[in-house]
């Protein structure tokens, strides 16, 4: 990473081609943005110092509107991978301007530009709104309620894992493995010269690590992950886009990743829940939504939770079956057609979707 002491001529290439060389270029910075100083050495350490200075405006609002697009859906710019003139102008300029300025005054201090904006009245609002201000202003541009939109493919996943209680929240280390169709990585092999020939999957506890670890292969991305729209990584993506397809529920209620997880989610409830339906259907709901269902949902899930048991009251086959899916297995201690019942119900509240929305 060292420089040259004698650094080497640079040319314009014509038409990106070596030997059609142009003209001379020397190390600088875009003429519409502010100047490097002449205090500055004209190498990468200089561009960087360029890059965090005071004078520079664009890094820090880049960044904030980064921060601001993670918490609401849609940054203050929303066109965040574009800051030029072909982009969308900041529906709060001034915002944006005294974000920046704030981040740049307090040191780049990342986590305090967190607290200040989830503490601002304008996250803190509800997010529930009048059909009139939804019609008026459908992507919250305005502000006017609190942000709602469906969690990213892998905090959908760590979301599921943590009420279910099989989150594995350490920090740091190499990849892992997670649930994934056999055979995927086979198929696009190509000859014993490249590598990832084979999916084994990682075992307890790895398996149940956030998605941040999990294992990325660019021509075969993750399907699950995919399906729920995480990019490809073929290319820098500054907005993620958010679908809702027949698809993405069908993963969500048969991958064994959520599967397993409604298992423990029933496994924690008969446990932990109360001696009641009542009692252990509150405590299951709230676990995954912060709040306690209403009587028209309480009613709903108890009138579920009785077509289930006599479901698996008269097929023990499929009970069997559906307690099998994935490496925790089962806590013989509790009957399996009462946990294969639970568990049906604890897929549907995992599915809801107040579950996989932030809001």
């Amino acid at each position: 990473m060292g420089e040259m002491s004698k650094p080497r001529d640079t040319f314009v290439l014509g038409r990106g081609e070596y030997d059609n060389k142009g003209e001379k270029v020397k190390p600088g910075v875009p003429s519409f943005l502010p100047p490097m100083s002449r205090d500055l050495p004209p190498n990468r350490l200089g561009l960087a110092k360029w890059i965090v200075d005071p004078l520079n405006p664009l890094t820090a609002r880049v960044v904030v509107n980064q921060y601001w697009q993670q918490y609401f859906g849609t940054g203050i710019v929303k066109t965040a991978e574009d800051f030029g003139s072909q982009g969308e102008p900041p529906s709060h300029p001034e915002l944006l301007d005294w974000l920046a300025t704030e981040f740049v005054r307090s040191g780049w201090d990342i986590k305090a530009m967190q607290r200040l904006i989830v503490t601002s009245a304008t996250y803190r609002q509800s997010s529930r709104a009048s059909r009139e201000l939804i019609e008026r202003d459908p992507e919250n541009r305005l502000l006017a309620r609190g942000p709602r939109f469906r969690l990213p493919a892998e905090m959908v996943r760590d979301n599921a894992l943590a009420i279910s209680g099989l989150l594995n929240d350490r920090i740091g280390g190499p990849s892992v493995y997670p649930y994934q169709p056999k055979g995927l990585w086979e198929e696009m092999a190509f000859g014993e010269g490249y590598s990832g020939q084979s999916y084994t999957q990682s075992p307890k506890p790895d398996l149940y690590r956030r998605g941040m670890y999990t294992v990325w292969k660019r021509t075969v991305p993750p399907p699950s992950l995919t399906i729920l729209d995480a990019p490809d990584r073929e290319k820098c993506t500054a907005r993620r886009a958010v679908t809702n397809t027949p698809l993405q529920a069908l993963v969500l209620l048969n991958d064994p990743t959520y599967v397993e997880a409604s298992r423990a989610l029933a496994d924690r409830t008969l446990r932990n829940g109360g001696r009641s339906d009542h009692a252990r259907i509150d405590f299951a709901f709230k676990l995954a939504t912060a709040r306690t269902p209403d009587p028209q949902e309480r009613a709903v899930l108890l009138g579920s939770l009785r077509e289930f048991r006599s479901l698996y009251r008269h097929d023990q086959a499929n009970a069997s079956k559906l307690l099998s899916v994935g490496e925790t297995k089962a806590d013989s201690r509790l009957a399996p057609r009462e946990l294969a019942a639970w568990t049906t119900l604890a897929s549907m509240i995992l599915n809801l979707d107040e579950t996989i929305t932030k809001e």
